[in-house]
């Protein structure tokens, strides 16, 4: 059964086009990854999927639903995208606390015990204005994984970690991965998206293709 699937989908923003006819189909429990050039589109992609943009042409479907006719947003999917905005005064649990209260179905047991799996003290008072990316970064992690969503998107999820954090923040993938989650990651550093995905698909020319070895010598030789 495939959790997403992309069909012969374009994306333009008034000129300038994004995507030309991609397609994509992920099976459910499996780890894909993104690579591709800053600016080729990975974070359109993820938009596309989670709803946030949507397709000038094409279907996206996600647990056998269309994005756009069906529904506007998918159900139980996490997303990490950018840079998610928090009520910056608050404590990190704090603001953990306020987004699981829109849907109500997480506890504050479980809140804690992801910030401390992501690697953050979920007693600290420390207000989100003065956490370092880092922190932020796993705070935003946490998020998008501690309501038990079925499809987990991280976008960069290891942009502005230290060594150790990354291996953290690799540690608590795995485990999802355990527990058979469907995850789509992009990132920078091309050995942590082989080291954790099933697949792994590279953005070239306006398109998704499976990342081969002629396509790594071309845009990952020295």
């Amino acid at each position: 059964m495939s959790d997403i699937e992309l069909i012969d989908v374009y994306k333009k923003f008034k000129n300038k086009e994004i995507f030309k006819g991609i397609n994509l189909k992920i099976e459910q429990g499996k780890t894909v990854g993104i690579i591709g050039y800053n600016g080729t589109g990975k974070s359109i992609l993820f938009k596309l999927i989670s709803g946030l943009e949507k397709a000038n042409k094409g279907k996206v479907i996600i647990k056998n639903k269309i994005i756009g006719t069906d529904i506007d947003f998918p159900e139980s999917m996490g997303i990490l995208i950018n840079e998610p905005s928090y009520i910056s005064v608050y404590s990190g649990l704090k603001n953990m606390q306020l987004l699981a209260n829109i849907n109500q179905n997480v506890e504050l047991k479980e809140i804690k015990d992801y910030m401390v799996m992501v690697g953050l003290n979920p007693d600290e008072k420390t207000r989100v204005k003065n956490y370092s990316l880092g922190m932020k970064k796993k705070l935003a992690i946490c998020q998008a994984i501690m309501e038990n969503q079925s499809i987990i998107l991280l976008d960069e999820p290891f942009n502005g970690l230290d060594h150790s954090s990354v291996i953290a923040i690799k540690s608590v993938i795995t485990k999802l991965q355990k527990k058979g989650k469907t995850i789509l990651l992009t990132g920078h550093t091309q050995s942590d998206i082989e080291e954790l995905c099933n697949d792994i698909y590279i953005v070239d020319n306006k398109n998704l293709v499976p990342f081969t070895e002629d396509l790594r010598e071309k845009y990952y030789s020295s």
